[in-house]
């Protein structure tokens, strides 16, 4: 019996083609306009031509140099604390992306990177970064979205990193876009979150976003 070998579509920092050991499946184009389904999509697959009446396609002109994100996060800046990381940890920055229909995007990393099977898409701050951008930056990368930041939501210790996460809403992109770190993007609703990220560093994430929406966990 021959096993096909799987890569992904996009190269990684180095330029080699990235082997995915367990590629995802995805769901049918259906679970996308289902609230009550978690829907999932892989590097370049089929995506309909809209969800919840925003339309899906790729960001062409999306920032391509670390200036051009700046001055993006400067243009569309919410109100944050400080944001001070304690000694040892390195700063990292991320969304929590809900659509109106109260379903939440996720990332399955390529090959379960950091053990994770899903998570909130996020990435180290660059030296002289903002963390407004590196969240714009590197949800993009990973998802191939476009985003717009509405307000800080949770600050969060991980293994190695101290994580500012901000609420956000999609406007644009597609996640068929995703970068080589990923093998999935996930549309999952609220109720359903903990069944996908296998990470106790997640779960203060799940428990800020249910106090934002009003519910009980």
């Amino acid at each position: 019996m021959t096993t096909l070998t799987c890569y992904h579509p996009r190269r990684n920092d180095q330029g080699q083609r990235v082997r995915l050991k367990h590629p995802s499946t995805p769901t049918a184009l259906d679970a996308w306009a289902n609230a009550r389904q978690s829907a999932c999509v892989v590097p370049d697959g089929p995506m309909p031509a809209q969800i919840n009446g925003i339309a899906v396609e790729s960001w062409h002109h999306a920032p391509t140099t670390p200036e051009g994100w700046e001055t993006l996060a400067q243009t569309t800046a919410v109100t944050e604390p400080a944001f001070n990381a304690p000694p040892g940890y390195k700063k990292s920055a991320g969304a929590v992306i809900i659509e109106p229909d109260q379903r939440v995007w996720l990332v399955a990393p390529s090959n379960a990177f950091g053990g994770y099977q899903a998570t909130f898409p996020k990435g180290t701050l660059e030296p002289g970064a903002h963390a407004q951008a590196s969240a714009l930056v590197e949800v993009f990368e990973e998802t191939g979205l476009q985003i717009r930041l509405q307000r800080h939501l949770i600050d969060v210790p991980r293994s190695l990193s101290y994580t500012r996460y901000y609420l956000a809403q999609r406007v644009g992109g597609s996640p068929a876009d995703m970068g080589w770190e990923s093998q999935a993007v996930l549309l999952v609703p609220v109720a359903h979150l903990a069944r996908h990220l296998n990470s106790p560093y997640d779960a203060p994430v799940i428990n800020a976003l249910l106090n934002v929406l009003g519910q009980v966990r």
